[in-house]
């Protein structure tokens, strides 16, 4: 071990001293400048991943919207399916709709899927927690859990849905007779606004409804695994035989993703300054130590070390504090995370904001994932600020003189 790490050991710990004050304090501060960039970043990455996986399992990676309806899906289907990076593909049609069951009413969107194609592509399967998705016929429909909670309805309940063209055919001194559906799933997708507001039905009985005949409102598409979706819109766009145009997810909510990703940077930025604000505590620490200890100092010099070997000491203490901050930052920040959704819940039942949390965050659960760049700036930046908080002790222990370091006191 060289030296002047050994030195630098000793000055932050002590022999015969158990707990070393200024050393603790420093190492405290840096862990929870890093615990907190952990806990941040990981939930707003969580976030992230969360919505992207909701887009892409409700919409597919690629949507490809007409600027009308869209008269002949199979032809066009036929078209994306040739594209390179193409596994399947779907059609749908959506629209809005009242929904009753015994004089309860309610206003969700209606999305009607070709049943036999549509789990190519979405796993609307997967989010069914009651019933039978196999079930799902021109007479039945998937209700999600928070609709179907708010109305009353269950299992083999019997739902009244009045189309919009209701409205044209009151125009037209006709009736429409609402259309009667048996529930037979409901689904749960985990946002609380898509299980609030959302029904399914088939893809035929959603023409009906709305008197589109066979057209449809869009195809979803679903890409190999790996296959950039912005590169596979380019080219879908290029192979469409209709006026139409292909979006990929990131593409389709550019601007939200854009907001949220200014979000988790700004936290960044700010959470930084926590370590900055540690480094400084570092800094004057080792600033003190360099005062106290101006004999010493001028008695290494007086024995040939170099004023680099001195300055490198000081700057060791620095790597020091910062590789045991970050360490326990990162045990500290990892812990929180892991128990994260436990201690949200310790505080909602305190505060009675639980309502409150999923109807602005969207979310029954708080997310959390934290890419592996993220991690490697976080833990990179923690070490060059606790390194750089060491530089200037170092230069003022390198400018002293050993014969006026002696001299002193």
């Amino acid at each position: 071990m060289p030296w002047p790490l050994y030195l630098a050991l000793k000055q932050l710990f002590p022999s015969g001293r158990r707990f070393p004050f200024f050393t603790c304090i420093s190492i405290l501060g840096v862990a929870l400048g890093v615990a907190l960039l952990i806990v941040s970043i990981s939930v707003m990455g969580g976030f992230g991943r969360e919505i992207r996986n909701m887009i892409v399992n409700t919409q597919g990676e690629v949507q490809v919207r007409a600027s009308g309806l869209m008269d002949d899906p199979r032809a066009v289907m036929a078209a994306i399916e040739k594209v390179p990076g193409v596994v399947a593909t779907t059609p749908f049609a959506e629209g809005v709709v009242m929904l009753q069951y015994q004089n309860k009413p309610a206003f969700p969107a209606i999305q009607g899927v070709d049943a036999n194609r549509v789990d190519r592509v979405i796993p609307l399967r997967k989010f069914v927690v009651a019933g039978d998705y196999d079930s799902l016929d021109d007479d039945r429909v998937i209700l999600s859990a928070q609709l179907a909670m708010t109305i009353g309805a269950r299992l083999g309940s019997k739902v009244s849905v009045y189309s919009p063209l209701l409205l044209e055919k009151l125009k037209a001194d006709e009736i429409l007779i609402p259309r009667e559906l048996e529930v037979c799933g409901i689904f749960e997708i985990g946002h609380q606004q898509l299980d609030s507001s959302v029904v399914i039905v088939t893809l035929r009985t959603m023409q009906e409804l709305y008197g589109i005949g066979r057209s449809v409102h869009g195809i979803n598409v679903k890409l190999a695994d790996g296959f950039d979706a912005d590169r596979a819109a380019a080219a879908i766009n290029h192979a469409l035989p209709v006026d139409g145009v292909a979006k990929s997810w990131m593409d389709a909510n550019q601007e939200f993703l854009f907001v949220l990703q200014l979000e988790k940077n700004m936290i960044f930025f700010l959470l930084l300054f926590i370590i900055v604000v540690a480094a400084f505590s570092v800094a004057s620490s080792l600033l003190i130590a360099v005062v106290r200890k101006t004999r010493e100092i001028g008695l290494l010099g007086a024995l040939g070390a170099s004023p680099g070997q001195v300055a490198a000491c000081f700057c060791y203490q620095g790597v020091i504090i910062g590789l045991a901050g970050t360490v326990s930052g990162l045990a500290l920040g990892f812990a929180v995370v892991h128990f994260r959704n436990d201690l949200v819940a310790g505080f909602t039942r305190l505060t009675g904001s639980q309502a409150a949390l999923e109807r602005f965050y969207q979310f029954s659960q708080l997310p959390a994932y934290l890419s592996g760049t993220d991690l490697a700036l976080i833990i990179t930046s923690a070490l060059l600020v606790s390194t750089l908080a060491g530089l200037l002790p170092a230069w003022r222990a390198a400018k002293l003189k050993p014969v006026e370091a002696l001299r002193s006191e």
